[in-house]
């Protein structure tokens, strides 16, 4: 009777089923050899992820299931890569698409344009990068990852002119993203634009060079995460690249760039910043190398890919007490976005690094997109490479 009672029970229990992704139309101009691919929070944003092709179905529909477990998400489709990436119908970046925790088994989709083949598309894509930015080189060696990465670098304002100065260097990951539309995917940042402002207003303390490595497509994942994580839900890239890729930084584009242009090469003048898994290898890179980077953007860091790890690593590898970190992220970006980013400037606290050189900013509205992240980037500059007295470190969400 009891066994009978507990049948009873589990069946009529709610299964965690498991979500599947159907998409039920595709633009009339989708090439007809090209794969559907899902990329989200679940898998580290990888837009071309084997584990995450979508099947096309005999009704001429195509599907993916999502890992079980995956709870809440945010994803769009792909055919393989950010610049073919899915579009509104007037060819502008989708909006991310969301799968709330415990969504139905199935959830079906149309796709309404892709980025690289809507006319509007290509017409709003135009090159938006200022005149003080060029490309450093088209295939720069990358020694410790056998691998060769587009470089781009921005000059300030009197760069050529004042011989004499000095600047700051930021670097930054994802540099198609940084300065220029038409090699964006999901938007630009415009530092460009936004420290040409800065400079002109004399807010940008005379100006700081710019370098920015574009990202590498489906190695993103391997190169900016330190260590292979079970965490990603994609099989074919776990990470584990990250610590060559912050050698490459530090060791061969550093350098270069030192030899090469008026930089001022001590670590309270050179800074190291990026978004999702670019906040978490800067904050890496940090850790591994704190003489030499002291100024440190994290915006919307990923840490949930390897917490265990990074815990791990941070107990033998200290920031200097003298680096400034900033903080950034979204309370609603996902269930432990705020809570580990204050794990973490608690822990640099904890590790001796002052209050006021730390800062946390989580405004409500905060998203895990490039608008966001191109808003704050002004605030954060500026605390950054131009702290002033009161400066300081306590926690201010913005309303």
């Amino acid at each position: 009777m009891r066994r009978l009672l507990l049948l009873a029970l589990l069946a009529a229990a709610p299964a965690s089923a498991q979500t599947v992704l159907s998409v039920t139309r595709v633009p009339a101009n989708t090439p007809a050899g090209d794969t559907l691919y899902v990329a989200g929070s679940f898998n580290g944003w990888n837009p071309r992820s084997d584990g995450f092709a979508l099947r096309k179905q005999a009704d001429g529909s195509y599907q993916v299931s999502l890992p079980a477990g995956t709870g809440a998400a945010e994803y769009k489709f792909t055919r393989g890569t950010w610049a073919t990436a899915e579009a509104t119908a007037q060819g502008q970046p989708l909006a991310n698409r969301k799968a709330a925790a415990g969504a139905p088994a199935l959830i079906r989709h149309e796709i309404a344009a892709w980025e690289d083949l809507s006319g509007s598309a290509a017409q709003a894509k135009r090159h938006t990068a200022s005149a003080n930015v060029r490309v450093l080189a088209e295939a720069f060696n990358m020694p410790q990852l056998n691998r060769k990465r587009r470089v781009w670098i921005y000059l300030p304002a009197g760069y050529h002119q004042n011989k004499a100065r000095r600047y700051p260097v930021l670097y930054l990951h994802d540099g198609q993203n940084v300065f220029d539309e038409a090699s964006s995917f999901s938007g630009e940042w415009g530092v460009d634009e936004i420290l040409d402002r800065l400079q002109a207003r004399g807010k940008a303390a005379g100006g700081c060079i710019v370098v920015a490595v574009d990202n590498g497509g489906e190695f993103r994942l391997d190169e900016y995460i330190p260590w292979r994580s079970a965490a990603l839900k994609d099989q074919t890239h776990q990470g584990g690249q990250g610590d060559a890729y912050v050698d490459f930084l530090t060791l061969t584009l550093k350098p270069y760039v030192d030899a090469r242009y008026r930089t001022r090469p001590e670590a309270a003048s050179t800074g190291i910043a990026g978004s999702s898994l670019g906040g978490l290898i800067s904050f890496y890179a940090a850790l591994k190398y704190p003489r030499v980077y002291g100024r440190v953007g994290v915006f919307s860091p990923a840490f949930w890919v390897c917490q265990d790890s990074l815990q791990a690593y941070a107990r033998r590898h200290r920031a200097a007490v003298g680096a400034r970190f900033y903080f950034l992220c979204g309370p609603k970006e996902s269930e432990t976005m705020l809570p580990l980013t204050v794990y973490w400037r608690n822990a640099l606290r904890s590790a001796g690094v002052p209050a006021a050189h730390v800062r946390l900013v989580a405004p409500a509205d905060g998203e895990h997109r490039e608008w966001f992240w191109q808003r704050e980037f002004p605030a954060a500059y500026h605390w950054l490479f131009n702290p002033a007295p009161g400066n300081a470190g306590s926690p201010r969400p913005r309303q």
